[in-house]
């Protein structure tokens, strides 16, 4: 009998143990000596470069805040574990825990925050119209008719439909699996245009076979701040990666990350994207927050 009870304390504090664990993630990375920082394949803030090799705005932004991290916790080592992840899986990869910090390209929202946390934002992004440059299209209402191409499982969707009640026009949705997938649909002229961030849709152009072939056109749709996510109620965790954001911002070491990933050539192609660092983002370096998307909508 007391065999049988001591059984179950175990197995009750092994549980307790792992639950603590689930929430309390440097403690998880202390004790694993190893981090699984969730990236993207095809954003213009993450992506492969094909072999395992994850590159990009935000994908060295991660690295270095878990280098931060690994100093903090007196590690002399910390394996960095890199999972590819999805517009449609990336918010359950990390509440299930097989992600410990996400730094693609997600946009901080009010419905997210029900279910994760953010860091501070590191880019604003404003959503708008790439089409191809004989096209003739300028605006959102010259999609009337046409064919416009987004990404499953993106803001960007919701940003689509709300501008088709708004404006009275009716277009066709198609959606691609990732960004590159929608931008293969402009590009082949399954789609007349291609509705993401911006720097998705100039990234993508910098990398195509013919970059004048395309432009991104019309209104600004929507701005949404984007931001790391991680696992919600870790205030701890939240802290160390907000502290490591605030002293890249503050040392100037991410103005000259957002020059080399921007406004200099990358990989694979060696071309530059082009896209100088934003008013918007540049407010919210000077006044780091968490706000999500619906805040800026206010203003």
């Amino acid at each position: 009998m007391k065999k049988h009870l001591l059984a179950i304390a175990v197995t009750a504090l092994a549980a307790g143990s792992a639950f603590a664990q689930a929430n309390d993630t440097l403690a998880k990375i202390k004790a694993s000596g190893s981090v699984t920082l969730g990236v993207r394949e095809s954003s213009g803030l993450s992506y492969t470069l094909g072999n395992g090799k994850y590159v990009g705005f935000h994908t060295e932004m991660g690295e270095i805040i878990l280098a931060d991290i690994q100093k903090q916790l007196g590690l002399s080592k910390l394996e960095v574990k890199y999972q590819p992840v999805t517009s449609q899986n990336r918010v359950p990869l990390v509440t299930n825990g097989t992600v410990d910090l996400e730094c693609g390209s997600t946009t901080n929202n009010a419905a997210r925050q029900k279910d994760v946390a953010f860091a501070v934002t590191t880019y604003v992004e404003e959503v708008r119209i790439a089409t191809k440059a004989n096209s003739g299209v300028t605006s959102i209402k010259d999609l009337n008719g046409k064919t416009v191409a987004t990404t499953t499982g993106t803001t960007s969707v919701q940003t689509l439909r709300k501008h088709e009640r708004a404006g009275g026009i009716d277009f066709k949705e198609v959606f691609g699996k990732d960004h590159a997938d929608s931008f293969l649909m402009l590009e082949t002229g399954r789609a007349d245009a291609f509705v993401m961030d911006g720097s998705i849709l100039a990234a993508n152009i910098s990398k195509s076979k013919n970059p004048a072939d395309y432009k991104i056109v019309g209104e600004v749709l929507s701005v949404e701040p984007i931001a790391c996510m991680l696992r919600k109620d870790d205030a701890a965790f939240k802290k160390a990666v907000d502290d490591s954001i605030k002293r890249q911002i503050k040392d100037g070491s991410l103005a000259k990350l957002y020059d080399k990933w921007f406004m200099q050539p990358v990989p694979p192609t060696n071309t530059k994207i082009g896209l100088p660092l934003s008013d918007a983002t540049k407010e919210a370096w000077a006044n780091p927050n968490d706000k999500p998307m619906e805040d800026y909508a206010k203003k």
